[in-house]
């Protein structure tokens, strides 16, 4: 299955680093995610008690900062992002839905405060393996959490959702992490399309990758990353160009309201922990809201 469907696979890295950066002492972490650790596999599960040992753990990063320049750094950074506009869920969105939700922790930890309707889209080899880790971690998938297969290459998202119960109301958050850069051109304009049907109000966070990292015309010192994800297998398939977002979301009937990229990230969480790091430039967030057509 792996072999076959790389995208899934790419479930992994993520909650890796947020599972390893949580053994950083609180006043030095970048993100905060005590279930990261145990919605990973056995394997990986031993990785990251490994990197309790300070050393270690900083000797990781290194080597991962050799091949990506800031790449590990950004992702956590990115997460904390997100986690921030998702802190008081219970007052300002009647819902969340997670576009490729990968092992993304969020429902899980926004169930222990809150019943507020959660909606994890993925493919369905992830979905699967989401159950069947919830069910290992929790013992059962929380009532509020409601799980939808989804291939964002054919399917279409609202028709799917709305078959699981959902209803906007234009208090919806829609976040979209880590994602887009995995679809081709021509299913990222068909989700952006369907997502025209939510109501005027409703929050999207996503995250993308550069164009002219994607192009090859820049590849800000990660040959590695490129090659890994551009050349030796088409992985990564789209990307935008930051200075062009606002106009891209504004054809879709969004408006953007926000953008962070490294600069952000180092200002608001990176040098409040005095931890001597850079985020990458390649990958980028930002925060729209759907407004009438």
């Amino acid at each position: 299955m792996g072999a076959a469907n790389p995208e899934a696979q790419t479930a992994f890295g993520p909650m890796v680093l947020s599972a390893i950066e949580h053994h950083e002492p609180p006043q030095r972490r970048l993100v905060d995610d005590d279930l990261a650790a145990a919605f990973l596999p056995g394997g990986l599960r031993t990785v990251v008690r490994l990197t309790s040992v300070g050393p270690l753990r900083r000797a990781l990063l290194a080597a991962s900062d050799r091949s990506a320049p800031g790449m590990w750094t950004g992702i956590v950074c990115r997460k904390r992002y997100i986690d921030e506009r998702v802190s008081d869920p219970v007052t300002e969105f009647d819902a969340i839905v997670i576009l490729g939700s990968g092992l993304d922790t969020r429902p899980y930890r926004i169930a222990r405060y809150s019943d507020l309707p959660v909606y994890e889209v993925d493919q369905q080899v992830n979905i699967d393996r989401k159950t069947a880790t919830v069910q290992r971690v929790l013992g059962a998938v929380p009532a509020s959490v409601r799980l939808v297969s989804v291939d964002f290459e054919r399917d279409d998202v609202m028709t799917a959702l709305a078959d699981n119960g959902f209803r906007d109301t234009g208090r919806t958050l829609f976040i979209w992490e880590g994602v887009t850069q995995y679809l081709t051109p021509a299913a990222l304009h068909a989700t952006f399309q369907q997502l025209r049907a939510v109501a005027p109000g409703s929050r999207l966070i996503f995250t993308y990758v550069r164009q002219d990292f994607i192009d090859g015309t820049n590849l800000y010192g990660s040959r590695s990353l490129y090659r890994r994800f551009r050349q030796r297998r088409q992985v990564w398939k789209s990307g935008f160009v930051p200075e062009r977002v606002e106009e891209v979301l504004t054809g879709y009937g969004w408006r953007l309201l926000e953008q962070a990229g490294p600069s952000y990230y180092r200002d608001t969480y990176i040098r409040p922990t005095g931890r001597a790091l850079s985020a990458s430039p390649i990958e980028w967030s930002a925060v729209a809201e759907r407004v009438r057509d």
